[in-house]
């Protein structure tokens, strides 16, 4: 039985919702409304809803008119096809000089740019979210202050992303690893849609725990892009993995959390020397010194 979905952006929480709301109410009733803040600092709120039956357009029209919405974009989708759920709109993501696209946005690379050709599909981290913004941020900031990583790993890499970011500024191979079968698998497609086979080696892993890792380390850069809980736990795994002088780039870690895990790190030698905050995420950017 196909789903459809209908999805749409506008400008503000409370439109968002209040749209939501409204979406709740249609004939045929969906089975599912979801609003979300786009955490990539454009101020966009999507909402999207999911249908058993082809949704009223003309109520759809009307909805999106009386936000102040775009029109919304329908797509009929097969039971299984969440890859084509996430193809929705998104647009390129710019993070100092990388450029995270989708393949239907492949005519607005920059020439002086470096592109990260990423389809949002069955893992996280499209550039999108605040998370892996940071992330590409805080990495051409070290680059841009003259930092060159010969030995990176990315640890818990979904997309890989991370990983291909450093491979693309640096000729060095680079590590990235995942726990989800699946998403080993995802990251090792967009290295290959990348060109970047034989640079970045895809390895399913929890934490350090690899040959390949035990094998690479220490490295002199460290991305971990997960949560709080991950991010604690594998502090002293990092600790041990890194050589002195080693910078590590983390988040997945709401604002709130961030004291706890500048915290726990500096006592194992990791020590804090940049932080930002993207909407409700935090990036960190350490340093272990001895």
């Amino acid at each position: 039985m196909p789903t459809f979905t209908a999805l749409t952006t506008l400008t503000g929480r409370d439109p968002a919702y209040a749209l939501g709301e409204a979406m709740e109410g249609m004939t045929p009733e969906p089975t599912g409304v979801g609003v979300f803040e786009m955490e990539d600092g454009s101020g966009l709120w999507e909402v999207g809803g999911y249908f058993e039956e082809m949704p009223d357009d003309a109520g759809l029209a009307v909805l999106a008119a009386a936000m102040g919405a775009k029109p919304f974009v329908v797509s009929e989708l097969p039971e299984t096809d969440w890859v084509a759920h996430v193809r929705r709109e998104l647009a390129p993501v710019e993070a100092g000089r990388f450029f995270v696209y989708g393949s239907h946005d492949a005519d607005k690379v920059p020439d002086d740019c470096e592109p990260l050709l990423i389809e949002a599909a069955m893992a996280f981290g499209t550039g999108h979210h605040g998370t892996t913004l940071g992330c590409l941020r805080a990495l051409d900031r070290l680059a841009n202050e003259g930092f060159h990583g010969k030995k990176v790993v990315d640890i818990g890499c979904g997309t890989a992303v991370l990983a291909m970011g450093a491979a693309r500024i640096w000729p060095e191979n680079v590590l990235a690893s995942d726990i989800d079968e699946v998403a080993v698998d995802v990251a090792a497609a967009n290295v290959t849609a990348n060109g970047l086979e034989g640079r970045v080696e895809c390895v399913e892993a929890a934490g350090f725990d690899h040959p390949n890792l035990a094998a690479a380390a220490p490295f002199d850069l460290v991305f971990a892009n997960i949560l709080k809980g991950p991010l604690v736990a594998l502090a002293p795994d990092m600790a041990d993995a890194m050589q002195p002088g080693a910078y590590a780039i983390l988040s997945g870690i709401l604002n709130e959390q961030a004291d706890d895990v500048i915290a726990v790190y500096a006592q194992s030698g990791i020590n804090l020397i940049h932080q930002e905050v993207i909407v409700d995420w935090t990036t960190l950017t350490l340093r272990k010194m001895t």
